[in-house]
């Protein structure tokens, strides 16, 4: 958000959106943290949770009735809640022990009407809430096509829509030209009978036309919409004032520019012509898939023809992501080099940490800005797994504790998420033993073989059973996809506890980060990016390959919990950090790398 979020403005607020609750004939209304696009980064203008609730997190979602209300989170954001959500105004319900839909139809008056607004949730929540409404006997109530949000409609102080430039991202980078992967997408709808695919996923379509922008923050896309018929033609919604000649000549013939507000008769149009339009229901907004339906056209419910393939990056992507990943690791090793030598003498905090570690990144060829917003937390910190450090929480990085900093970067040819645990000083026994157990999760993940067909969810466990068997675990998922030069999550692949069709295959990219948190003491992550490949010499067998590369915290290891090839792993690993990084740091970075990657044993 622009303006600074503040605690005490949320009563204000609250007051307000609920005047304008009751002045639309509601008793209640939605607030998710979405926008238009369901993306996990949002434009400010479309912080409507932020400020309702006073909630910066990712994720999460607010019901607010006219005498109460509740905010939804799951175990990421647990503290942050805490910390940022006024108490004695909301209900703070992790996902875990309440969901919403529970709440409303335990809460939601008989007779009432629960509104909210079909740009903002995809069907699958919109019939989830229906049934909810229901069982309270209750009514699910969608704004007029006409009517304003309520809470834009009482946000006096509301940001403007962002308009930045469109630019090429450059076919060196991309890997592939836009008309190859226009044809690639084409002759897979023309295959599966399909007349037309509607876009709504922003890095869909920058992927899709090798464009890139910056309306959001960390995730360099531009806010549009596209049709993209089995033809090859495409039609892309976008305010023309993010456009330039150069654009319009990248795009050439094929891609038809429109504005925005074209967009609901171009969907009209789909059903005039008995079009059959795939759309993805787990990510496009209610409104797009109601409109098409009231037009007349055959929705064909799938996935978005983009996600997988550009989940399954190419050798060219590939090199290029390598690439990155040594510039950011050589980064990394020089801030971690930086932080044992400086950390003793006191003085660095939280914020002062993050940042020495951005200005050292900002100093690497095609860099283009943070990846997400860095987790700097010690102590206690470290174990709300989102925490984002702020003025009145900036704590210093004291003798005895973990540090953990889990952050990334964007370059033109990739990017990167890395998570690493570090000891201020001395580290108890316990923190070494569970460092230890999820470093051998760690390993466990990095070191599997698996048939082609598996799926990220077939593999969680093998993070998690070492800390299962000392009566541990972590709430986050193992593993997100990851992009190129896009979204730091992608889908469809994950690493999850949580069932997941998607199967793993070459090219794709996934982080490994498991973890434990000890709550109002330490957290510990140990996150590497990796990458899908084929086993040698098993071509049916699938492997991953690890691209992350940044020294491990030695002396958090407890070698007497370690099996030899788990010893072995790490040595081996820090022998290539070694190789590969040393040459791209000063001479005493690498004086200290080669001391700190030496063979454990």
């Amino acid at each position: 958000m622009t303006q600074e979020n503040n605690a005490s403005d949320v009563p204000v607020r609250l007051r307000a959106l609920r005047g304008e609750i009751e002045r639309l004939g509601l008793d209640g209304f939605i607030v998710p943290r979405s926008d238009e696009h369901q993306g996990e980064y949002v434009a400010p203008s479309s912080e409507r949770l932020a400020w309702t609730s006073g909630f910066t997190g990712s994720a999460g979602l607010a019901v607010v009735l006219r005498d109460t209300a509740a905010i939804f989170i799951d175990g990421r954001y647990t503290l942050q809640a805490e910390a940022e959500v006024p108490l004695g105004l909301f209900h703070h319900c992790p996902l875990n022990d309440v969901t919403p839909t529970s709440w409303i139809a335990k809460n939601l008056p008989t007779g009432a009407k629960l509104g909210y607004d079909s740009w903002l949730l995809t069907p699958g929540q919109v019939s989830r809430f229906q049934v909810a409404c229901k069982n309270a006997g209750a009514e699910l109530t969608a704004l007029a096509p006409d009517a304003a949000n309520p809470i834009d409609a009482v946000w006096t102080d509301r940001p403007a829509a962002p308009t930045s430039k469109v630019v090429i991202h450059d076919d060196a980078f991309a890997g592939q030209s836009f008309a190859e992967k226009l044809k690639q997408v084409a002759d897979d709808l023309k295959a599966q009978k399909i007349d037309t695919a509607v876009l709504t996923q922003t890095d869909s379509i920058a992927w899709l036309l090798n464009i890139r922008g910056n309306d959001v923050p960390f995730t360099p896309v531009v806010l549009s919409f596209a049709i993209i018929d089995a033809d090859g033609g495409v039609d892309l919604f976008m305010d023309g004032r993010k456009l330039s000649p150069e654009i319009e000549r990248h795009l050439g013939p094929a891609v038809r520019c429109r504005e925005p507000d074209s967009f609901g008769d171009a969907l009209d149009q789909l059903g005039t012509e008995h079009k059959t339009v795939r759309l993805d229901p787990e990510t496009a907004a209610a409104w797009v898939g109601q409109r098409l339906k009231t037009s007349g056209a055959a929705v064909n419910a799938g996935d978005d023809p983009c996600q997988l393939p550009k989940a399954r990056k190419t050798a060219a992507q590939l090199d290029g992501i390598r690439a990155a990943h040594r510039r950011d690791g050589a980064s990394l090793t020089r801030f971690l080099a930086w932080l044992e030598a400086e950390a003793p003498h006191g003085g660095i905090t939280e914020a002062s940490a993050a940042d020495k570690l951005e200005s050292l990144r900002r100093d690497n060829d095609h860099f283009q800005g943070l990846s997400f917003p860095t987790i700097s937390g010690a102590g206690a910190h470290g174990a709300i797994v989102h925490y984002r450090v702020s003025e009145d929480t900036d704590s210093p990085l004291t003798d005895g504790n973990l540090y953990l900093v889990d952050s990334g970067a964007q370059y033109l040819d990739g990017t990167t998420d890395v998570t690493r645990t570090v000891a201020i000083g001395k580290p108890s026994d316990n923190m070494r033993r569970h460092f230890t157990l999820v470093l051998q999760g760690h390993i466990a993940l990095a070191t599997a073989r698996f048939p082609e067909g598996t799926a990220g969810s077939q593999l969680d466990i093998l993070a998690r059973r070492a800390l299962w068997a000392d009566g541990l675990d972590y709430e986050h998922g193992t593993g997100h996809g990851v992009g190129h030069y896009l979204g730091v999550h992608e889908g469809p692949q994950r690493i999850s506890k949580h069932p997941n069709r998607v199967a793993l295959e070459p090219g794709m990219v996934v982080s490994n980060e498991p973890g434990y948190y000890e709550t109002g003491a330490y957290g510990i992550r140990i996150e590497n990016l990796v990458t899908v490949k084929t086993a040698e010499p098993d071509e049916k067998m699938l492997e991953f390959e690890t691209l992350t590369l940044a020294p491990l915290d030695r002396t958090l290891i407890d070698l007497d919990l370690m099996t030899g090839d788990e010893i072995a792993w790490v040595d081996a690993y820090h022998a290539r950090v070694a190789e590969e990084i040393g040459p791209l740091v000063d001479k005493a970075t690498a004086a200290w790398l080669k001391d700190v990657t030496a063979p454990l044993s």
